[in-house]
């Protein structure tokens, strides 16, 4: 009989996906030494090397490789089985992992933290920030529970649940501010400042202008912040989310306005996993993260972008 643990499952799995022992070993909260002996361990357990070991990095021989996406599968299920438990209780509690956007995570996230730590005190949030691919893999691989997105991903192993939706508006320099605000053709013809490829929202501003790429060479950035700065340097213009005009343009000298109907806009929305046992408790989750752009909303009206 094969003497491999869950310990050792779960030790080589971020071994496989960080590619470096260290690394590894800090996301387990392992010593390295302590990591490559577990690993070690279950290769002898196994009877084949799952490692090709380097001075630099490590790659999964081909053993290794087929091997991996097998420990996925049972990690997810050992994790399912705890998921199963949580959904049998009557509250919100356990561990809750949630992945976000970067164009959402900092000026929603706070609000939804603190409505769910009031709401379900037991509850505990771990956090995962990053592009909406990596989101997407994550969710299937089992390591996030669920994730908030501009929809649609498109993903038929998924469960999509529309939130809300949010209009884009139009950042340019301060000077500017008393001139009519451009056309999606006049935004061709234009500097416009776009997030670096990989974010959704890069593309969204690009479908508006019915643009495939951007008119001219610029400068990505790879966050909304950046951009309205260089805006302020007056380097150009830029779309930004209504939902972070708020954080973002409070230091930078620019001016903001809205776009004439149709204006741009996204649906943000919750996706998850249709076989996840806790499809019940994330559809009480999404309700919560509804509140919390209602009174981001509210907030905004307080101090609305000029209309020109």
């Amino acid at each position: 009989m094969i003497n491999v643990t869950l310990r050792q499952l779960r030790y080589f799995d971020a071994l496989a996906r960080h590619g470096h022992f260290g690394r590894a070993a800090e996301a387990c909260a392992i010593s390295q030494p302590a990591l490559s002996m577990q690993i070690k361990e279950m290769e002898e357990a196994l009877g084949g090397l799952l490692l090709e070991r380097s001075a630099r990095q490590v790659s999964l021989t081909r053993f290794g490789e087929e091997l991996a996406g097998r420990v996925r599968d049972i990690l997810r299920s050992v994790d399912e089985l705890g998921d199963f438990a949580r959904a049998s209780r009557d509250r919100l509690a356990g561990r809750l992992r949630i992945g976000l956007i970067p164009t959402i995570a900092p000026y929603l996230l706070p609000r939804i933290i603190a409505n769910l730590t009031r709401m379900h005190p037991e509850l505990d949030i771990q956090v995962r920030e990053t592009l909406t691919p990596k989101l997407i893999r994550e969710l299937a691989e089992g390591r996030l529970d669920t994730a908030i997105v501009a929809l649609p991903v498109s993903e038929p192993s998924l469960t999509e649940v529309a939130l809300f939706s949010e209009n884009f508006l139009l950042v340019r320099p301060r000077k500017d501010e008393g001139t009519p605000v451009p056309s999606r053709e006049m935004l061709r013809e234009m500097r416009l400042l776009l997030l670096e490829e990989g974010h959704c929202f890069r593309d969204q501003a690009l479908s508006f202008c019915n643009m495939q790429s951007p008119p001219r060479e610029v400068l990505d950035a790879s966050s909304l912040s950046t951009l309205v700065q260089m805006v302020g340097a007056g380097i150009g213009v830029t779309l930004i989310p209504e939902m972070a005009v708020t954080v973002e343009t409070r230091s930078a000298t620019v001016s903001v306005a809205r776009f004439r109907n149709p204006q741009p806009s996204r649906t943000i929305g919750m996706v998850w996993r249709k076989t996840s046992p806790l499809a019940g408790q994330l559809q009480q989750i999404s309700e919560v993260v509804c509140l919390a752009a209602d009174a981001l909303r509210e907030q905004r009206k307080a101090k609305p972008p000029s209309r020109k």
